[in-house]
């Protein structure tokens, strides 16, 4: 193991556990998440290692119940918004006049406040629910983030490699693809990390508002908004997912830093 793997493995094992957890957690429950084992904000003990919540439901039940959906809905908004946003600020900086326009368009949603637009889409949507949050999460987060492609992509295509092959004939894909892209991984990955841990805040403030995932639902942010009243007869309630969430988001954010590739031969590296 050389010293650059020994560096890097400190900041991405813990991400690693916490979202193979979450992930496995529903698994992993000692009881039924939406059954009864203790009076109301019962205390630790007991057979509940983290005590009841408002309805005397097992808290570690529901926390590890209770992170596999918001993992999966961050990740799926992340990977979105960071794949679109690759190609259309790559787009835009091989293209000024198609560039022009995406930094007008982009600097107009900007805008709009994350709190308004999740609610808007999510209470204007059919049914409401997770799907809605994840598409205001996704089109929230594409103005931020292509215009950081862009600027990222710009000197990159300015530099001679790239005129050459355009001006040997070379199409527009192509261009994006096998020629400006790669040398944009450092910025990509940061860009999937930034993307990750705002995903995670923007579903856990839809899931506290109840725009998002409704009751009985094992979800963190609903954790932490229906035992808030009880916090002083057991603070693991809201703790514990509180926690949870704050971890998360942190330690994907240092693993994706870890992870970026420093140097490249042609690498561009913004952040």
């Amino acid at each position: 193991m050389n010293a650059s793997t020994r560096s890097v493995l400190p900041r991405v094992i813990p991400a690693a556990l916490l979202v193979t957890l979450a992930l496995a957690g529903p698994w992993l429950t000692p009881h039924a998440v939406d059954k009864p084992v203790t009076m109301p904000f019962g205390e630790p003990g007991h057979g509940a290692l983290l005590g009841g919540d408002q309805l005397g439901r097992d808290v570690l039940s529901r926390l590890l119940a209770g992170g596999r959906e918001l993992v999966l809905s961050a990740l799926l908004i992340g990977v979105v918004v960071t794949a679109v946003a690759a190609v259309v600020g790559t787009i835009g900086a091989l293209r000024p006049v198609v560039g022009r326009v995406v930094e007008r368009a982009a600097d107009m949603l900007i805008l709009l406040p994350a709190v308004l637009g999740v609610m808007l889409v999510a209470l204007s949507w059919p049914g409401g629910g997770r799907f809605a949050v994840i598409v205001a999460a996704v089109a929230l987060g594409l103005p931020y983030a292509v215009r950081l492609t862009a600027g990222a992509a710009a000197p990159v295509a300015a530099s001679g490699y790239v005129e050459a092959a355009a001006a040997g004939g070379e199409r527009l894909w192509f261009l994006v693809v096998r020629e400006v892209l790669p040398n944009l991984r450092a910025t990509l990955l940061a860009l999937l990390g930034l993307r990750f841990v705002e995903a995670v805040y923007v579903v856990s403030m839809a899931g506290f508002l109840q725009v998002g995932p409704q009751p009985p639902a094992a979800d963190w942010a609903l954790m932490i908004r229906e035992n808030s009243p009880g916090i002083l007869l057991n603070p693991w309630a809201v703790i514990a997912p509180s926690a949870a969430v704050g971890l998360l988001a942190l330690s994907v954010n240092l693993a994706a830093a870890a992870l970026a590739p420093q140097t490249g031969r042609k690498a561009a590296t913004l952040l």
